[in-house]
């Protein structure tokens, strides 16, 4: 929906409402952004000579930076009057300002491995005294879920026995002691970004306060997606004199309960703040067959209850199909199949095609079809870490620099140089080398590095970038100086696909950053957190076909989507088929299949297959629910 496309009755009430808290319930494709940046806008203009900001929270960074661009393209000055970010970076940046007052430096380290919250796990362990075995990956999973529930350190015991959890007694503790030692070690795992900045909101009023005066609005997308302490974090940021909150929100698409969402907290949302609810049921996005399908598929779920409009398409009915069900003997013949049918489609219609699966597994097989055929295509990789070896060193150079006596930063240096310098550095030798001079790790990593066989280009880098960051932390400098040696380096360690994707994709998080703290304000350790918060994935090829999970494709919408692997055990699940038809997690499974076939604006194929992985399979339930048939029978074209 562009910025210029005026606006429904309904839509603009939502704009206009000036009444303390809003809930606009909003189905797929009914502008639920539109609006929220429109209200943005129209609050910036009819306060020009005031102030204050308007904070506007969302789910991902990409998210928060299409609002910015639209909200600035109807007020070109309005960047200095609001913040549009995520819920962690939020967190992240709270803590850069005031985490002091907790303990927290704002140089903070986010742990972004599980290997490295396992660690602290292990000596959270040995501290509580509980049994060596209590550390695991199944822990680990556990304290994350704790974090998520805002559960406070003090009272886990307590709230773990309430629920009949074995081991309260030594889990609570452990519990306890993880949080603490994140906070003594200055590190933060992305759960504690949002769980730290409500302790210290908690715990502090004059910054409760402070915050209450700088964004006296504040805005959410996507509320939905919310967790408890999310939600939490949200109730102390919003101004308890005015409530000024406009939420947008869909309890349709609710598909991150593993994540801690949760319907119950819109149901709290509407008491806590006595919300004015207003409804958009027409999509602009999907036509009538679709939301046809959509509304019949979505009806089974008990949460359902029927208390809201069900949705309309704003679309007339065409002369084409709009949607079509293709059922194949076996796995690959769907792939097969799939990757056949976008290939026969024009240059044009190609472009608007998008295939979408429950996981990656049934996506790779359709993606490998494309390859074959010589189709791009795009299957994203959540990527944490820079893992060739250039960027990899430069990131921890900048880690180290940022961290001066960590022993496992020192260690990502020594191994990501080898490759490039050529020489083997001894981690051990260079922290005794740098106990003469106060463990400052990277200086005594230098002198280690100079004293050895060098190329003559190498050493000139090292002797010319690497002071700037080891004595005035000119990380601008050295970074540029870094891209400025690798470009000399042989074209193995640089020629590959990898590194051209890592390169693409810290130029965008470091512009981002820029655009989103002000280039003044980027200090070292703001933009590794910046870095940290955001995945290292390079942008989609040109004229790709998009291959998605669906949570992936939250957000997104298609001319033509493609809807792979409709089985019992795929979609639904083996994990919801076990619960039950009518267990939580059956009807976030049909939550999940809602947000697919609602990506669609145009046409929408659903496949399914009689065998996959080697077993025979069932089509899903939902496509008889959907009012299509068992699947059986191939309709459309």
């Amino acid at each position: 929906m562009s910025i210029l496309t005026p606006l429904t009755t309904s839509q603009q009430e939502a704009v206009d409402c000036n009444d303390m808290a809003v809930l606009v319930l909003a189905g797929p494709g009914s502008g639920k952004t539109h609006i929220l940046t429109r209200r943005i806008a129209r609050i910036i203009e009819e306060t020009a000579e005031r102030h204050f900001k308007v904070l506007g929270l969302t789910f991902t960074n990409k998210a928060a930076i299409q609002m910015q661009e639209r909200v600035e393209s109807m007020v070109p000055d309005a960047g200095g009057r609001m913040h549009l970010t995520t819920f962690h970076s939020f967190g992240a940046s709270l803590l850069r300002q005031h985490g002091f007052h907790v303990g927290i430096r704002p140089d903070f380290t986010i742990l972004t491995q599980p290997a490295e919250r396992m660690m602290v796990l292990k000596e959270a362990v040995r501290r509580a005294g509980a049994p060596a075995y209590t550390a695991a990956a199944s822990l680990l999973s556990l304290v994350t879920r704790l974090i998520e529930q805002d559960v406070r350190p003090e009272g886990a015991t307590k709230f773990l026995r309430e629920r009949h959890i074995e081991n309260a007694g030594h889990i609570g503790p452990v519990y306890e002691n993880y949080r603490r030692i994140m906070v003594e070690n200055n590190e933060l795992d992305y759960g504690g970004l949002v769980a730290e900045a409500l302790r210290l909101l908690r715990a502090v009023p004059a910054v409760q306060s402070l915050i209450n005066a700088v964004y006296p609005h504040v805005c959410v997308d996507e509320f939905q997606d919310t967790n408890l302490a999310q939600y939490g974090l949200l109730r102390e940021i919003v101004n308890p004199s005015t409530t000024r909150l406009f939420a947008v929100a869909d309890d349709d698409q609710i598909i991150y309960q593993w994540n801690g969402a949760d319907p119950k907290w819109l149901a709290s949302l509407r008491k806590d703040f006595d919300c004015r609810v207003l409804e958009l049921p027409v999509s602009y996005r999907c036509p009538p067959e679709i939301i046809g399908i959509a509304n019949r598929l979505i009806s089974h779920n008990s949460s359902h209850d029927g208390g809201r409009a069900a949705l309309v398409s704003h679309k007339q009915d065409g002369t084409e199909c709009a949607v079509s069900v293709r059922m194949l003997d076996s796995g690959a013949e769907e792939s097969d199949w799939i990757a056949g049918d976008i290939v026969r489609q024009s240059p044009e219609r190609r472009r608007g095609c998008a295939v979408l699966g429950r996981n990656r597994a049934v996506l790779k097989s359709i993606a490998e079809g494309l390859e074959r055929r010589g189709v791009p295509y795009h299957l994203p990789v959540r990527k944490d870490e820079f893992v060739s070896k250039p960027m990899a060193w430069l990131h921890a150079m900048l880690c180290l620099a940022n961290v001066r006596q960590s022993r496992d930063q020192l260690n990502r240096v020594c191994m990501s140089f080898l490759p490039l310098g050529g020489v083997r550095l001894i981690v051990d030798d260079i922290i005794c080398d740098s106990l003469a001079d106060d463990g400052h790790h990277l200086r005594a990593w230098l002198r280690a590095a100079l004293r050895q066989q060098l190329n003559g280009q190498t050493r000139s880098f090292l002797e010319g970038a690497v002071p700037c960051l080891v004595d005035r932390l000119d990380f601008r400098t050295f970074v540029q100086k870094s891209f400025e040696w690798f470009a000399q380096l042989p074209a193995g360690v640089t020629d590959t696909e990898e590194y051209r994707d890592e390169t693409d994709a810290w130029d965008l998080l470091a512009t981002h950053t820029d655009n989103k703290l002000g280039p003044e304000q980027v200090t070292l350790a703001a933009l590794l957190q910046e870095i940290d918060l955001q995945p290292k994935t390079a942008p989609a090829p040109q004229d790709s076909v998009p291959c998605y999970t669906v949570h992936a494709s939250k957000g997104l919408e298609f001319d033509h989507v493609y809807l792979a692997g409709l089985v019992e055990g795929e979609m639904p699940d083996r994990r919801a088929m076990a619960e039950g038809d009518g267990s939580a997690e059956m009807q976030e499974e049909r939550r999940v299949c809602f947000v697919a076939i609602t990506r669609a604006r145009q046409k929408l194929t659903l496949t399914c297959a009689r065998r996959m992985f080697g077993q025979q399979c069932r089509p899903s339930r939902f496509l008889s629910e959907m009012g299509l048939g068992d699947g059986d029978t191939n309709q459309g074209s």
